[in-house]
């Protein structure tokens, strides 16, 4: 079973070949070997494309819940993680403030 072919979306491994393209038995996704998706690709606030460990730039202030001031544009993020598929597409850590998900389009790529 080592040539089994996982799942891009839901990285199942139940997955099969029907007219040249995979095909994912758990969320019926259907893509093509080899092919890579620009739904996997995270895009900063001016379309610059993001990686993981990029740092990045907040360009607005950002309440946070529960927290008493807001994070302020031009705070500085450093070694970014990616999340695809997710509302909240990047995991951080921000200097003073502690473990944070962010929308990609609210940073800059610095």
């Amino acid at each position: 079973m080592s040539d089994t072919i996982v799942c891009p979306k839901c990285e199942s491994e139940f997955t099969y070949e029907q007219d040249g393209k995979m095909v994912c038995s758990q969320c019926f996704h259907e893509w093509t070997p080899g092919e890579t998706s620009d739904e996997d690709k995270i895009l900063d606030a001016h379309g610059h494309e993001l990686q993981n460990g990029d740092t990045v730039v907040l360009i607005k202030d950002l309440p946070v819940k529960g927290a008493p001031k807001p994070l302020k544009s031009g705070t500085k993020v450093k070694n970014i993680r990616l999340r695809p598929g997710s509302d909240h597409n990047i995991d951080c850590k921000i200097d003073g403030f502690g473990a944070m998900a962010l929308k990609s389009e609210f940073v800059k790529k610095a």
